[in-house]
């Protein structure tokens, strides 16, 4: 009997390891916890971690393929044909953003632009503070 339960605890452990709490944290851009693709529009270029393009897999003959700007950790740019696809970049010639620029230009303006898109202000401490309801509890029997 021992041996049955030792067993099933054995063969129950893996399934339990997985039943933890799954937390979702989601960052956006203009945040300081975001990676990722930086959309410049039709400003100028922004000042980059190496001059030339990082290319992992040339783009086919006869395809042009605009350069991506992206915001990475400092082990990513450094190893970069090990984390290229985590940004569907690994075809594409990358430029690597300095990470002062996002966090003093780009963000702060980013930020500013989105301000009041439901971006960055969320003001959820308004929830149902003028809600009129008539749901009193007018009963008129004995039930509370």
């Amino acid at each position: 009997m021992n041996r049955f339960l030792i067993s099933l605890a054995l063969l129950a452990s893996p399934l339990l390891a997985n039943a933890g709490p799954n937390v979702g944290v989601s960052v956006n851009i203009g945040q300081p916890g975001f990676y990722g693709q930086i959309e410049l529009g039709n400003v100028p270029p922004p000042p980059v971690m190496y001059g030339t393009p990082m290319i992992i897999q040339p783009a086919p003959v006869g395809v042009v393929v605009q350069p991506l700007y992206l915001r990475v950790p400092s082990s990513h740019y450094r190893n970069w044909r090990h984390y290229c696809g985590r940004y569907n970049a690994c075809g594409r010639p990358v430029y690597f953003v300095q990470d002062n620029w996002y966090r003093n230009t780009y963000a702060p303006q980013y930020r500013h632009e989105h301000e009041g898109r439901g971006y960055e202000h969320r003001d959820y401490d308004h929830h149902d503070h003028d809600r009129h309801d008539d749901r009193h509890e007018d009963r008129h029997d004995d039930r509370r």
